[in-house]
């Protein structure tokens, strides 16, 4: 049975950021993931852990800026990843080495790096070299200090322009750089929109050992995993029978309280 970690960004939202990670371990989530926490100072993050009993098994690097403030503001003034647009390279090193400092203090394994929307007029060839470039500059960063660095194919759905729209694309950026630590985050949600047939994709990519994550949300609304098209029970059977020890991040909005309509988690059962 799947693993799960509660997303603190759209889950709980009934409460301030800080109060979210109690109230997930209240609900028996052993393990959490958000979109950014350089809003706040690791001592704080690390110590709502602590209290909780969680493992942080995910965050994005910054999607832009050069300074923690800058970074920290990103996302809201628009900024959707660095990693392959031209002329952007100080800000994504910038990211990458403040992310590895955050995940060093929250004992975090992985971080997310978002590679932006593609500017107009730049061939999607030189995009592709600037990802791969800046891709591999990242994870060998990130190997000395321990720790993964994943990409996520997005739907133009919810982010037009958003460059990495595949899981064979990503699969190509990996092939090109060549890093062992460098994995996919494959988001269900977004497979399905951009591209269906996510079970198959399951079977073709879960083998070679190259997903570092996995999340999950209603579609076509990104409410709970119960709702919706995708049927979830069918997927985690997928994942079992793949023998996926990863974590699958519950990145979806909850249509009402997070905590009542958590009905859609598996029993866990012991042996």
């Amino acid at each position: 049975m799947p693993q799960f970690a509660a997303n603190l960004t759209l889950m709980y939202t009934e409460l301030p950021f800080l109060q979210r990670f109690a109230a997930a371990a209240a609900d028996g989530f052993t393990a959490v993931e958000y979109l950014f926490p350089y809003a706040y100072p690791p001592a704080a993050l690390a110590a709502r852990l602590q209290d909780n009993g969680l493992q942080q098994v995910l965050f994005n690097a910054p999607p832009g800026g050069t300074d923690l403030a800058a970074m920290a503001a990103a996302w809201e003034v628009g900024e959707r990843g660095t990693a392959a647009l031209p002329g952007r390279v100080e800000a994504f090193r910038a990211g990458v080495q403040q992310a590895l400092a955050y995940a060093d203090a929250l004992a975090c394994p992985r971080i997310h790096l978002m590679s932006g929307v593609a500017p107009a007029g730049v061939a999607h060839d030189a995009l592709t070299q600037q990802c791969i470039d800046n891709l591999r500059w990242a994870a060998e960063a990130a190997a000395q200090c321990g720790c993964e660095v994943l990409i996520e194919p997005i739907n133009q759905r919810d982010m037009p322009g958003y460059f990495l729209r595949s899981q064979a694309q990503a699969h190509v950026l990996l092939d090109a750089v060549q890093a062992p630590n460098l994995k996919v985050l494959m988001d269900l949600y977004h497979c399905q929109i951009a591209e269906g047939d996510v079970a198959s994709k399951l079977r073709r990519y879960l083998p070679t050992g190259r997903i570092g994550h996995i999340q999950i949300a209603g579609v076509p609304e990104r409410q709970e995993p119960d709702q919706g098209e995708l049927h979830y029970p069918y997927l985690f059977g997928v994942l079992d029978t793949l023998g996926y020890c990863g974590w699958v991040g519950c990145e979806y909005r909850p249509a009402a309280g997070t905590s009542a309509g958590l009905g859609w988690r598996p029993v866990r059962r012991s042996a």
